[in-house]
């Protein structure tokens, strides 16, 4: 072989390579939660799981998965502007179809307990699973934050999320056509609204499940954090943790109208908190429905991250993670017990059960309309 022959195929040998190196994908860039979409692509019941990314013109994120529709991370800024995920969670779709737990999720259709996982409507008795002791909790083992909904990014700040629960489904009622709008506002909230309409007598009561830390600290407790909650009377429970009536906080624990450290009474000698292992209660709250009045408030002063609630609901289901069980989340950080606050808008537990409680009843012809906003401030 010559060596002009010799040049040619060293030649050819460099301009492959080259064409291969150009046709090789770039990095997949993370999100600011350090979040990779290709981590959450998946097929779950021939349907293609993703990772939906929000983003506001102040450089907030909050990033939204189509299985269980949860919530997976929020960034906001804390007090020295670093941003900050302030919601526990996993860096994976495996890694959320792998866990029992509901971090972040859309639950339904009856968040919070149905005593003995029965009721009636109009005199017929419907028995639902027992997933919670003899409860129904959360609507059961496969409730909606384990199922798949159908999503659509209508902007970079929202994107909406539908679901169609069939008639029977867990044992309720009527064909339930069900629409979540999860929304990031340039104020830096997350701001949730829930829609559905039905075909057959049923009862609704949808919510999130997202577990907070204000912190910016993985790992750590909401022990150090100061809770607010604008409401004079809670529904107490018996020790399944169903209410038995509604009682005024005054004197107890549960009077939480001035902000209190968490750590301060949660642990006290008081029958409410012994049976559910600390605050793990529903709050009657004062706002009456209005939206634009302040429910609940929790800060850090660690981050000095404050969160505002606001609902147009009766109640505010407040966990602060007692059943918490120590387990790897994003990044590797361990989440202790107590690792996170939950608040949840709701209608009160049990409330099918409980004529003298505002009615969760939905009929063909209405409409369910609930609306919850998480916004983020610092002080």
């Amino acid at each position: 072989m010559n060596k002009l022959s010799i040049a040619v195929m060293a030649m050819t040998v460099l301009m492959s390579c080259g064409g291969k190196q150009q046709q090789q994908a770039p990095q997949e860039e993370a999100t600011l939660s350090g979040l990779y979409k290709s981590d959450f692509a998946t097929t779950v019941e021939n349907k293609q799981t993703e990772l939906y990314v929000l983003k506001n013109a102040k450089g907030a994120e909050a990033c939204v998965t189509n299985w269980g529709g949860r919530l997976v991370s929020v960034m906001v800024p804390d007090k020295n502007g670093k941003m900050t995920d302030v919601v526990l969670g996993y860096d994976s779709i495996q890694a959320y179809i792998a866990s029992s737990g509901n971090f972040g999720a859309l639950i339904g259709r009856y968040g919070n307990r149905i005593a003995e996982g029965k009721f009636k409507i109009d005199g017929k008795e419907y028995t639902l699973p027992q997933n919670d002791g003899t409860n129904c909790l959360h609507g059961g083992p496969n409730g909606y934050d384990r199922q798949m909904w159908d999503a659509n990014q209508v902007s970079p700040q929202s994107v909406e999320l539908t679901y169609l629960s069939k008639d029977g489904e867990a044992g309720f009622p009527g064909n339930l056509n069900i629409k979540v709008t999860y929304t990031l506002t340039d104020d830096n909230a997350v701001d949730i609204k829930y829609e559905a309409t039905t075909d057959q007598k049923t009862v609704v009561n949808l919510t999130n499940h997202s577990y907070f830390n204000l912190s910016g600290v993985p790992g750590s407790t909401i022990m150090d954090h100061e809770l607010y909650v604008n409401a004079d009377q809670y529904t107490p429970v018996d020790d399944k943790l169903i209410p038995i009536g509604i009682a005024k906080v005054d004197g107890t624990p549960l009077d939480l109208r001035e902000a209190q450290v968490i750590s301060s009474h949660i642990d006290d000698d008081f029958d409410q908190l012994t049976k559910a292992g600390g605050y793990d209660h529903n709050w009657v709250l004062n706002t009456k429905g209005d939206d634009s009045a302040v429910a609940a408030t929790v800060y850090s002063p660690v981050s000095g991250i404050l969160m505002e609630v606001y609902t147009n609901e009766p109640g505010l289901q407040i966990y602060c993670g007692n059943m918490m069980k120590e387990e790897t989340g994003k990044k590797g950080a361990t989440y202790p017990r107590r690792g996170a606050i939950c608040l949840e808008s709701q209608h009160y537990p049990d409330s099918p059960n409980h004529p003298d409680f505002p009615s969760t009843i939905l009929e063909p012809g209405q409409k369910y309309y609930s609306h919850c906003i998480y916004k983020f401030l610092v002080k």
